[in-house]
């Protein structure tokens, strides 16, 4: 995967080592030269610029990016360079820090995933990126886990009552607008949502086939 990461901090330095280790091809963008002494042995492509520039993302290779984190310290950097990045250049998985909280509705209301920065690290980020399951506890048996997905936006305005009954998975709690909330009956999906579940060990495929999109009648 192509992937472009804006800021070179700490969080979004270690991202761009991380997914650089990974075999994936990264481009990083910063305003400050001297942030790049972060990347040690780094192998992908530095560009000093702001990361709302259509000249630098498409010098950083936007027009054939397949995901985009912007990490810098200023929400409203990264929400210009998110939405730069979804609607100018179509880059199909954009994440985007947050300080503020409140404006977790705004990214939200844009199909932007965002993470709070009192949970924010790198590996919050990989996640939302690829829109992977993730795992975040396991019973000691290793029949149960509890695991994060992102809603698909197939899902977006439909009932969630497939997820939260039935003896192979259970959603448990949901994440909206940066709040989680848990679940009832008439829970109807929202673009942006992020999906707390119980998941048997041996259900991670049918999970993942009732994620693919609803069917007729719910």
């Amino acid at each position: 995967m192509h992937i472009i990461v804006v800021g070179c901090g700490r969080v979004g330095s270690g991202l761009a080592v991380s997914l650089d280790e990974q075999g994936h091809t990264v481009s990083i963008i910063d305003r400050v030269e001297r942030s790049f002494r972060r990347l040690g042995d780094f192998k992908g492509q530095r560009i000093i610029g702001q990361g709302f520039d259509r000249e630098m993302l498409i010098e950083a290779g936007a027009e054939r990016a397949d995901a985009f984190a912007a990490v810098t310290s200023g929400d409203n950097s990264n929400i210009l360079a998110a939405r730069i990045a979804k609607e100018n250049f179509q880059i199909a998985s954009v994440v985007a820090r947050i300080y503020d909280p409140k404006r977790a509705v705004i990214y939200q209301r844009l199909g932007i995933a965002t993470v709070a920065t009192v949970a924010w690290t790198t590996e919050q980020v990989r996640r939302r990126l690829f829109s992977e399951v993730s795992e975040d506890w396991t019973d000691q048996s290793g029949q149960l886990t509890l695991v994060d997905r992102e809603l698909p936006g197939k899902w977006a305005g439909h009932n969630l009552s497939e997820f939260h009954s039935g003896e192979e998975f259970r959603l448990v709690a949901v994440s909206r607008a940066g709040a989680a909330r848990l679940v009832d009956s008439d829970l109807i999906g929202q673009e942006g949502d992020v999906l707390h579940l119980m998941v048997r060990s041996d259900a991670t495929s049918k999970l993942d086939s009732v994620l693919s999109g609803p069917q007729g009648g719910h």
